[in-house]
């Protein structure tokens, strides 16, 4: 079977249930001021494409697209435990990265960490490189930025 990625709703059972596991990863590993996540309902704003990965039924992951003005930035992008190293981070940011092309979007940003090494050598891998702060960001000692030209 392949990995399917398709819209979703952010606030429907399953992939409520992946941003959950995510933003409990996220607090057990930083503090609330390093935090930046989007609350379940806010990733089902009319200006976030919110996307899922799956595997038949099952899903394996998700992600979200932010669309703003002038660049689009990756949100919530989540791999379950069980789904790690079966290629299913690089099919979510392909398809966030259509997703901002249809949207008419030249450039991507996000927000990571570096004690998240695994996604920062995927975004790596995936042609996005370290920048500054962007946004309403700081430079917060934790925070890793990268962007990418479409």
């Amino acid at each position: 079977m392949s990995i399917e990625i398709a819209e979703a709703r952010a606030t429907d059972p399953g992939p409520r249930a992946l941003i959950e596991a995510s933003q409990e990863l996220m607090r057990a590993l930083f503090r609330p001021e390093q935090n930046h996540f989007l609350p379940t309902e806010a990733l089902a704003a009319p200006d976030i494409r919110f996307l899922v990965a799956r595997e038949g039924e099952e899903l394996l992951g998700c992600g979200a697209l932010h669309v703003k003005p002038g660049y689009g930035e990756l949100k919530s992008v989540f791999v379950g435990d069980a789904a790690r190293g079966r290629g299913v981070g690089a099919a979510l940011i392909a398809g966030l990265e259509a997703a901002a092309r249809a949207e008419g979007l030249e450039l991507l940003r996000l927000e990571t960490a570096d004690e998240l090494a695994a996604a920062c050598r995927l975004y790596a891998r995936h042609g996005y490189a370290r920048r500054g702060p962007f946004g309403a960001y700081a430079d917060n000692g934790c925070s890793v930025f990268m962007e990418k030209r479409l």
